[in-house]
């Protein structure tokens, strides 16, 4: 959605934005044709691997990156003389470069060791929560951030499996709820119990909730805020966030109801069929 982003952002030249999840550097890349010689650009990212792709793509002087979560963006951007912004994008969720390295440990397809962390250097992996976690509180993830409805059913089959030996790849992992499901549909029945499980792992409803705040105190007045979800749990918090500061006069919403996809951007990306993008702009 590289171009309903562009245009939401309403880029100006010289002026200085966020990517908070830079990633491979696509909305970034495109930023930096528009913002002029003296605009700026920190892009954010907790995957180090990531940050060496955008590294390689935009070397440019008025990029600056910096590794870490963007609930922390205050503390990233303050040391660049940087107090104000005139544009904060967020792109959540997984990225293709952590899906496709199945040494990561994020694909239902890997037979490597689950693993799930964008930031290498949290100490938590998926391993621990599917190995550790007792019944309950693997059906509350499963439940609450996976919004699976056979949470109670996969928690139990998890808990009996490892009894006799630890659960190590992700394949493992997802032979144990097709089982559950007794198949395959059209989605694959494992996507809600990894997408619960990544999402506890890196604590992503917490951290959102958290950057978003932060974007609202670096925002200037008519700084626009643009944020892309992949799923329903996100796409609530953000929802509520530009909702409950719109009552109190700090931001103006853009979009009365999220863009999707535009139908080219489907054939070319498939994956994008669940993005929402949300926009609002600082009063």
């Amino acid at each position: 959605m590289v171009r309903e982003v562009i245009e939401m952002l309403d880029l100006r030249q010289g002026g200085v934005y966020v990517d908070a999840t830079i990633g491979l550097g696509g909305h970034s890349e495109n930023i930096l044709r528009l913002i002029g010689p003296d605009g700026k650009l920190i892009g954010i990212d907790r995957d180090d691997e990531a940050l060496k792709v955008s590294e390689n793509r935009l070397s440019d002087r008025r990029v600056v990156l910096k590794r870490g979560n963007f609930s922390d963006m205050e503390g990233l951007v303050y040391p660049e003389g940087i107090s104000e912004v005139d544009g904060i994008l967020f792109d959540l969720g997984v990225s293709m470069l952590q899906l496709k390295n199945l040494e990561r440990g994020f694909s239902f397809v890997s037979d490597k060791r689950l693993d799930m962390r964008m930031d290498k250097r949290l100490k938590v992996s998926a391993w621990e929560v599917v190995n550790r976690y007792n019944e309950k509180e693997l059906g509350k993830i499963l439940r609450e951030l996976g919004e699976e409805w056979l949470s109670r059913k996969i928690a139990k089959a998890i808990v009996s499996l490892r009894s006799k030996k630890p659960i190590d790849t992700c394949s493992e992992l997802s032979k144990i709820v097709e089982g559950v499901y007794g198949g395959r549909g059209r989605t694959h029945p494992a996507t809600k119990t990894f997408q619960a499980l990544r999402i506890e792992v890196n604590r992503e409803l917490e951290q959102l909730s958290a950057g978003l705040d932060v974007s609202l105190r670096l925002l200037k007045k008519g700084g626009r805020l643009c944020v892309i979800s992949y799923h329903s749990l996100e796409d609530r918090v953000v929802k509520k966030f530009m909702a409950n500061n719109s009552k109190k006069g700090l931001l103006r919403i853009i979009t009365k109801k999220p863009k999707t996809p535009c139908p080219e951007e489907l054939m070319l990306n498939p994956s994008s069929r669940s993005a929402k993008l949300r926009g609002a702009e600082r009063i």
